[in-house]
């Protein structure tokens, strides 16, 4: 017997019997061997974890753009925070960790430069619009790799398909919004458990708010610490989860709210506030500018790295390219492009 064989057997004698098995897997969208060691939701979160896309999220900004300190988050820190939430729950839970852990991982890939800035700009410039959660699964399904894809397993895909929450309920029933596995709809709580905590402490740490500027309504229930936010969060959803007969992924009314409550209170006195807003618009001003200039100079655009795949138009492309980007990258670009530049004897 592989081992695989051994792990598929232990997580059917083991995990809960609402758990997505590894050897139940849909499968993936081209058949390939099995690995002899690995499940195919293992392959999955090592195919993400040694991409290129996943790399680039060192270099993305989370909330705070270029932060000079060393303790801010970035794109790629939230993604780690959230896989270790997620697996926490699906662990207590008795979900497959594997499966949670993949769709975590890869559920940022598609996020553009600066943020959700960079996404806005994107939307208004690219005809049918952008959003990072297609975007992702653009990544894993076509641009890595160049052009093969990481070719993932549909529960993976789905659960990161469906992460996204916007400013809409955090889990909202039916077949379009709701993760087909309950560690896809994991994932998504995960996600934003991690980044109302985490996101309320870079501000603290960065002097834009203080801790007790957060409604006390608010930190009653969720907590005041970065800790104890997340431990309230993950014993609510735990012990919510596992009320009734039937394993559902939920929280308490009373945290749901909470929750909801603290993340418009971020988009009033964090997100959209002026001193976070400046930089977001010189950073829209550089996409946009970087954007109008490949689609009029196509030879530029792939003299600097851009890639045209086949049937792509080349307004696809140029979006790949710079969502691709990491912040530092674009700015590096736009200067380069756009700036004079220092005089050089040949």
């Amino acid at each position: 017997m592989e081992i695989r064989e051994v792990i598929e057997q232990r997580e059917a004698e083991t995990l809960s019997p609402n758990a997505c098995l590894s050897m139940n897997s849909r499968g993936r969208r081209q058949p390939c061997r099995s690995c002899t060691i690995r499940t195919v939701f293992q392959h999955d979160r090592d195919r993400i974890l040694h991409s290129k896309s996943f790399r680039r999220l060192k270099y993305k900004t989370q909330v705070f753009l270029s932060p000079e300190g060393d303790h801010y988050r970035t794109r790629l820190t939230h993604t780690l925070e959230v896989s270790q939430v997620a697996r926490t729950v699906a662990r207590a839970l008795g979900l497959n960790e594997d499966l949670t852990e993949a769709v975590a991982l890869g559920h940022d890939l598609g996020h553009t430069p600066f943020g959700h800035a960079g996404e806005r700009i994107l939307n208004e410039l690219v005809s049918g619009g952008f959003h990072h959660v297609k975007q992702s699964l653009r990544v894993v399904d076509i641009l890595e790799k160049d052009g093969r894809g990481l070719n993932l397993t549909y529960e993976v895909r789905d659960g990161i398909r469906k992460h996204s929450k916007g400013r809409g309920g955090l889990l909202t029933p039916g077949p379009d919004s709701s993760a087909s596995t309950l560690e896809g709809q994991v994932v998504r709580l995960a996600d934003i458990i991690a980044y109302v905590s985490h996101d309320l402490d870079d501000a603290i740490r960065g002097g834009v708010i203080a801790a007790g500027d957060v409604p006390r309504e608010i930190s009653r229930v969720v907590g005041l610490k970065h800790s104890r936010r997340i431990d309230c969060m993950v014993r609510d959803l735990i012990g919510e989860s596992l009320q009734g007969e039937v394993l559902r992924i939920r929280l308490s009314a009373e945290m749901d709210e909470a929750i909801r409550a603290l993340r418009s209170w971020l988009f009033e006195h964090v997100y959209r506030i002026d001193c976070v807003q400046d930089d977001f618009a010189k950073a829209s001003h550089l996409l946009r500018e970087l954007f109008l200039y490949f689609m009029d100079n196509e030879d530029s655009f792939l003299r600097h790295g851009g890639r045209r795949l086949e049937d792509d138009s080349l307004e696809v492309s140029v979006a790949d390219f710079i969502a691709g980007m990491t912040d530092r990258f674009a700015l590096s670009l736009y200067n380069q492009i756009f700036l004079p530049q220092p005089w050089k004897v040949v």
